[in-house]
């Protein structure tokens, strides 16, 4: 698949993003884990969050729909899963294979997991290692990848882990191992990452105990079904606030956004670009708080991106960069490395496609340096990587000519239904086959 994007344009509207990928993955497992029925609304209906469902329908749990965002789990608890009769195939998500690992480790059957050609690419020693610490036996390709196979029946011990990286994945996979582990499990980060995971636990009635950047549980403990309501996705929603950012004439409201302190770094960087960004009808909804957020163009300027923020934007750098392209002065990431270890080598796939289009973008070891410049049109390569696609979609509404994307079917990962969103709002956008 193919976007073809001519050039120009403005984005006008109020409209309301996909769920969140990250919730409605965590949705699925613990309400699968959990005694009782779990109504989710707002499900992300993408192929990553399906993989994490038709996962848990491999290993026996009866999961209704989805239907217009509404799916029904009903739960098995926490020592009710089944041996799946094959491997588990979890496609591009990175998300379903890390946290998956860490639940598996503790079932009293083995298992495999699979992904695809991108995905079997990704390191996975940032969690086969600590959870071999907790007495997991567990094994990849020579390399630290996938597929990941797990031995059943070993009984786990809880343990205090100091993250080498700052990542909820990998802090996710070893709480969900702790649910499971004797004793108390710790988790230490080195940055504060997205907390979703410990939040809907303790909405699922288990007691998780955060002391600054250190999160404990103890095993053995139970998981209560509730309603979950995922919100609209930050991730998702991004691609808009950028684009409402940089061209002219742009007036957009984001309705139901997720605005958890662990995920807005993308709007602290972009307000410290400049940006008119405004957040309204702030709410909590099922222990996550969301609001509207209305963006509207501003002129930016370059900025050194605070390293702070940088574990709390990691997903949303591609579209932060385009957003570079159009400020006054230079923009420097430090401190990105994790980057280079996603869906693609962000970093670079970036700094390619950029330079394509004419803009002065060096990749470094953990980040980049991006002058900003006139955007021209051309062929950009997205790799794969559904955030690059949609990142340079945007490109074109200050581009001078058409950009067409390759590679553009993973944009169904987290985003189905961008191109149709995308054209209502006033990109001028269509794929080709």
């Amino acid at each position: 698949m193919k976007f073809e994007v001519k050039a120009g344009g403005k984005l006008n509207g109020t409209f309301r993003v996909p769920g969140d990928k990250s919730i409605s993955h965590r949705s699925i497992m613990l309400g699968s884990l959990a005694e009782g029925v779990t109504q989710v609304t707002g499900f992300l209906e993408g192929e990553d969050s399906l993989a994490t469902l038709n996962a848990f329908r491999a290993m026996g749990v009866k999961i209704e729909g989805p239907m217009n965002g509404k799916v029904t789990i009903h739960g098995v608890g926490l020592h009710g899963l089944k041996k799946p009769e094959k491997e588990l195939d979890v496609g591009n998500s990175g998300t379903s294979m890390r946290l998956l690992a860490g639940l598996l480790s503790a079932q009293d059957f083995d298992s495999t997991l699979v992904g695809d050609s991108s995905l079997n690419k990704r390191p996975m020693r940032r969690v086969t290692v600590p959870l071999a610490q907790m007495n997991t036996v567990v094994e990849t390709n020579d390399g630290g990848t996938p597929p990941i196979t797990i031995k059943g029946g070993k009984k786990l011990t809880g343990f205090h882990y100091d993250m080498p990286v700052a990542s909820a994945q990998v802090k996710s996979c070893i709480l969900l191992a702790g649910l499971y582990a004797s004793g108390e499990t710790c988790v230490t980060e080195p940055a504060p990452t997205r907390d979703h995971t410990e939040r809907m636990l303790r909405g699922l009635s288990y007691e998780v105990i955060t002391d600054g950047n250190k999160i404990c549980l103890t095993g053995g403990g139970t998981l209560t079904a509730t309603n979950i309501d995922v919100p609209a996705d930050i991730s998702s929603a991004t691609f808009f606030m950028v684009g409402a950012c940089i061209a002219e004439g742009s007036d957009i409201t984001l309705e139901h956004v997720g605005i958890n302190p662990t995920r807005t770094g993308v709007i602290n960087i972009l307000r410290l670009m400049g940006a008119d960004i405004s957040i309204n009808n702030e709410r909590e909804v099922g222990g996550e708080p969301v609001a509207d957020i209305r963006v509207r163009y501003a002129p930016l300027k370059g900025i050194n991106i605070p390293e702070d923020q940088v574990p709390l934007a990691i997903d949303e750098f591609p579209a932060i960069f385009i957003a570079a392209t159009c400020a006054e002065g230079e923009t420097v990431l430090t401190g990105a490395k994790e980057l280079r270890v996603k869906e693609s080598d962000r970093i670079q796939v970036m700094a390619d496609g950029l330079t394509t289009l004419g803009i002065d973008a060096k990749p470094t070891e953990d980040g980049i340096v991006i002058q900003p410049g006139k955007i021209k049109g051309g062929t950009v390569d997205s790799h794969g990587d559904h955030r690059i696609a949609m990142s340079f979609a945007m490109a074109a509404l200050i581009a001078n000519n058409t950009i067409t994307i390759t590679d553009c079917a993973n944009v169904n990962t987290s985003f189905p239904g961008f191109v149709a969103l995308a054209k209502q709002t006033g990109l001028n956008i269509k794929n080709l086959i």
